[in-house]
């Protein structure tokens, strides 16, 4: 793990104070900091390169346009795509889980229908599911998950039927840091012929994802869980499905042509891309990928595997203090729940003594409710965190117990 130890002067952000204390970040589930390389990048883009792309013949147009195309290129090699038009760039996971919803979901499921999500997700991997099968008059199923955090896969296997016309599932859990068995899944669905869309929000800062390997049909991702800007993200799609899916969204640059009596649409990716882009946020994207790969996806799994071992440990000892989820295969989070003290008091008192972490119900409130819990107090890691951080969590939790004794 030593050889991570160096990466945090590498984040600006973190060498500040925060109440008069060193800042101890612990909330990446929530969003990431930022690495000198990409706000250099961000910096480099406005200050040499700004311009619209794919519109104009002068050079400024020229460089942001192979500036944003070339983040298009990063983000399929980074997830092994066989194709670059396979990669549409969006706002984040969510929207591109949208863009699935009311494209691919509304010319394939119908009345009396069914779509299959887990009790793990995201709300963001809910509700547009929900949306689609109240307007079609279909049916939300849910996978269940079983006490350690894991899904019941006896009751995935039933539940995958002629009925499904969509599974769509998360990579990694944001609120128990479980890593589904996403290969085996989608195999299970595939073999049924059910087409499978992976939230990979979660995943891609920790765990090296292949979607060729993984065999899903969609996959999408947050640029600001990635060490990237905020308001960027892309879907991956296999392109069979973009050729056949509607546009979403009209507008400028998903256009072939225009006129009053018909509209032709681009081709995919473009079809996807109405209007101006986020220019910059695909370049920080690109940057933030460029700086994780060179870091080595594997170096960083090994890093944070320890990091969650000894925060495991160190969590465990506190007195009153019950860790929630406690799947064999986790990302490193830790969510927990102190007796007789409400998270948001947790939270709050380990603000007065640096410590960042996030309280509530983190847009999972079935799987709070499946938990039996309200909310949960989470600690979750980046590339960043060092065992010291967990120490001093751990001190801080210990500073809780006695304030509320």
């Amino acid at each position: 793990m030593s050889a991570l130890l160096d990466v945090k002067r590498e984040f600006p952000i973190l060498a500040q104070s925060a109440r008069g204390k060193p800042l101890v970040y612990l909330d990446s589930a929530a969003t990431t900091q930022k690495p000198r390389a990409v706000l250099e990048a961000l910096r480099r883009y406005y200050e040499e390169d700004n311009a619209n792309v794919h519109r104009a013949v002068h050079l400024l147009s020229e460089r942001a346009t192979k500036a944003y195309e070339g983040a298009r290129e990063k983000v399929a090699a980074f997830l092994n795509a066989p194709s670059i038009r396979e990669i549409v760039f969006t706002r984040g996971t969510t929207e591109a889980i949208n863009l699935v919803a009311h494209t691919f979901g509304r010319t394939r499921v119908g009345a009396g229908d069914e779509v299959l999500v887990t009790h793990l997700e995201h709300h963001s991997n809910i509700v547009p599911w929900q949306m689609l099968c109240q307007s079609k008059g279909a049916a939300l199923k849910v996978v269940p998950v079983l006490d350690n955090g894991e899904l019941d896969l006896a009751v995935l296997d039933r539940l995958l039927g002629p009925k499904t016309k969509l599974l769509a599932l998360g990579h990694v859990s944001n609120a128990l840091g479980t890593i589904n068995p996403v290969r085996d899944i989608v195999a299970k669905a595939k073999a049924k012929g059910i087409p499978v869309l992976i939230d990979g929000a979660q995943a891609v800062p920790h765990l090296k994802v292949d979607v060729q390997a993984l065999g899903c049909d969609f996959y999408a991702f947050s640029g600001h869980k990635l060490y990237g800007p905020t308001g960027i993200g892309a879907l991956w799609a296999k392109a069979e499905h973009l050729d056949a899916m509607p546009p979403w969204q009209g507008g400028g640059d998903m256009i072939a042509s225009v006129r009053f009596e018909e509209t032709l649409y681009n081709v995919p990716p473009a079809k996807f891309e109405a209007g101006t882009p986020d220019i910059s946020g695909a370049v920080g994207l690109g940057a933030a990928i460029d700086w994780l790969t060179a870091l080595g996806l594997d170096r960083v799994e090994a890093h944070e595997k320890a990091l969650l071992e000894k925060g495991t440990a160190l969590l465990s000892a506190v007195p009153g203090l019950t860790l929630v989820g406690t799947a064999r295969h986790k990302a490193g989070v830790l969510s927990f729940t102190m007796e007789g003290i409400h998270p948001h008091d947790i939270g709050t008192v380990l603000d007065r003594q640096g410590i960042a972490i996030r309280t509530g119900h983190h847009c999972a409130q079935p799987l709070m409710e499946r938990f039996g819990v309200a909310a949960t107090a989470r600690a979750s890691l980046g590339v960043y965190n060092t065992e010291a951080d967990l120490e001093v969590l751990a001190k801080g939790l210990t500073k809780v117990r006695e304030m509320f004794a």
